[in-house]
């Protein structure tokens, strides 16, 4: 015989309607699916949002290619003012997912690559436009290696999750500039296409 629950009080059913709505997300992430040979999509996160090409060369071993807008700020009591800046950024990244055979084993999603991976980001800034509330910001075209740690996961049945991190190095293209260290530090939610 099953049991009836009646709920009385307006937060209970906003609590149950909330965790209704995660359990049925959670069913949908589990869903398996085949990796599919190339596939595009576009993540926005804290610091930026990019627009990406991922192509399969085999299971574990991918190509992505991406267009970047990133975003700086910068403030504090050396400026008059809080200072923003958003610029376009290219970036071709080999990837190794490490652990998407074990994740199929293992019966878990690897929808659009969604397992762990080591990557090479080979990363180019040019010099095509700012959007900044600061006048007269110029960017110095640069070059940058930043070997790569990363997490992809799909939830529902199109969005995801990443999170990157890493540190190489970056060459700004005058030459009284020397190597520098550039981190790739982020987390973004995007959407598969």
């Amino acid at each position: 015989m099953g049991t009836i629950i009646f709920i009385k009080n307006n937060m209970m059913k906003k609590i149950f309607l909330i965790l209704l709505v995660f359990s049925v997300a959670v069913v949908y992430s589990q869903e398996k699916s085949s990796t599919k040979n190339s596939f595009f999509g576009v993540q926005a996160g804290l610091f930026g949002a990019n627009v990406y090409n991922e192509v399969n060369f085999s299971e574990q071993f991918t190509l992505r290619s991406e267009i970047d807008l990133t975003a700086g700020i910068w403030g504090g009591d050396l400026y008059s003012k809080t200072g923003f800046a958003l610029v376009s950024a290219l970036a071709v990244a080999p990837k190794w997912y490490y652990n998407i055979n074990q994740r199929n084993i293992e019966n878990k999603n690897t929808k659009y690559n969604s397992a762990n991976y080591l990557s090479a980001k080979f990363g180019f800034v040019p010099d095509w436009f700012v959007i900044s509330n600061v006048d007269g910001i110029e960017v110095n075209p640069m070059i940058s290696l930043i070997p790569t740690w990363g997490l992809r996961r799909n939830f529902t049945k199109n969005f995801n999750y990443e999170v990157q991190l890493g540190l190489g190095v970056g060459k700004i293209l005058k030459s009284e500039y020397s190597l520098q260290v550039v981190p790739n530090l982020s987390f973004r939610i995007g959407y598969d296409f």
